[in-house]
């Protein structure tokens, strides 16, 4: 049995690698809009022809490698085909958000306990706080697709990270709770057993109204109390 989940790994590049970063980032954002017009402007288009249209414009007038030419491609086909699935209203995507994608071993990588990254001006590795996240490289991680990301100034590598584990017999499950949470009922249980719980959410909801209030109403008493100083 396979699992995967997302680790959100914090990078540490220095004020040098942060200017390539973003430098790559942006650039990779600006082709992905590119290819998205002209994949909109087409009513039906395929990887090899969409190919032979935009890679040497990617190459030249973008200043993308190689490799990151063919990754906007992927990236906008399957944002497009996403959207053909799940039957959207054919619209123009858009690339709000600078990210760039990064395959395993041909854009990124691990070196030395570095990430080493594919950019405009060639490779960097950069340090990684890797406190918390030693369980992710023991070797028992197989690491997918990266997002290279940037969020309010710090950078983060988003890899979807796969383990095979042992499938849970029946004997290993116990119970299954499941905890809605809300306002009018703070919490609602639903166990395997049928059995329904709700915890209401009156007399919290009057405890905060009375607070409130007592509150606004010492708010208002302040300043006649500074007055009598």
């Amino acid at each position: 049995m396979l699992i995967t989940i997302t680790a959100k790994i914090k990078l540490v590049p220095s004020q040098e690698q942060i200017d390539l970063l973003q430098q790559t980032v942006q650039t990779y954002c600006e082709g992905c809009n590119w290819v998205s017009s002209v994949v909109f402007d087409m009513d039906h288009v395929i990887q090899t022809s969409l190919h032979q249209l935009t890679y040497r414009t990617l190459r030249s007038a973008f200043g993308l490698r190689s490799q990151m030419a063919q990754s906007v491609m992927k990236t906008v086909m399957a944002r497009y085909k996403s959207m053909r699935t799940s039957r959207q209203i054919r619209s123009k995507v858009v690339f709000k958000r600078p990210k760039y994608d990064l395959v395993w071993n041909r854009d990124y990588s691990l070196v030395q306990g570095k990430f080493s990254v594919n950019t405009l001006q060639g490779r960097v590795k950069v340090p990684f706080e890797s406190k918390g996240m030693e369980k992710y490289f023991n070797g028992s991680w197989s690491f997918g697709t990266a997002k290279l990301v940037s969020n309010h100034g710090k950078w983060y590598l988003h890899i979807p990270m796969t383990k095979e584990i042992e499938p849970a017999s029946e004997h290993d499950i116990r119970q299954v709770v499941g905890i809605d949470l809300g306002v009018n009922f703070l919490a609602v249980s639903y166990d395997s057993n049928g059995t329904t719980t709700f915890v209401k959410g009156r007399p919290a909801k009057d405890r905060r109204r009375h607070y409130q209030q007592l509150r606004k109403q010492l708010q208002q008493n302040e300043p006649s109390l500074h007055a009598n100083d």
